[in-house]
């Protein structure tokens, strides 16, 4: 891993490492066993962007470009990351106002929901 994050994404992601060690974790690599790429800019999209990958084949998340073609990739700015991950951003209205892009397979990122994540615990 590279520096420390500033991002709140990155909290969330790192709550996310741990869920998909769990039970209900496998659970989810499964059922979607698709592996997405995710670029959190702070504050405008393509901009200082951190890649994280969510690999739902092997039930990982890691920092850093993935390693061959990942099935989606997402674009978010921090704060609409949190809000979809954390189901106040519903995901399709994030798409259609832009706070959102998709590259790769639709199908594969209609698959990614606030299901897979963590239930928010407080932060």
């Amino acid at each position: 891993m590279s520096s420390p994050s500033t991002l709140k994404s990155a909290t969330l992601l790192e709550q996310m490492k741990l869920h998909l060690a769990a039970d209900a974790g496998k659970e989810l690599t499964k059922k979607v066993g698709l592996v997405y790429q995710i670029n959190i800019a702070p504050k405008k999209l393509g901009v200082d962007e951190e890649i994280y990958i969510v690999d739902l084949k092997k039930g990982e998340v890691t920092k850093g470009p993935y390693e061959g073609k990942p099935d989606a990739t997402f674009s978010f700015k921090d704060d609409d990351f949190v809000k979809v991950a954390t189901g106040k951003m519903n995901p399709q209205i994030a798409f259609m106002r832009g706070a959102m892009k998709i590259k790769g397979s639709l199908s594969a990122a209609q698959k990614f929901t606030p299901d897979i994540f963590p239930k928010p615990s407080k932060m």
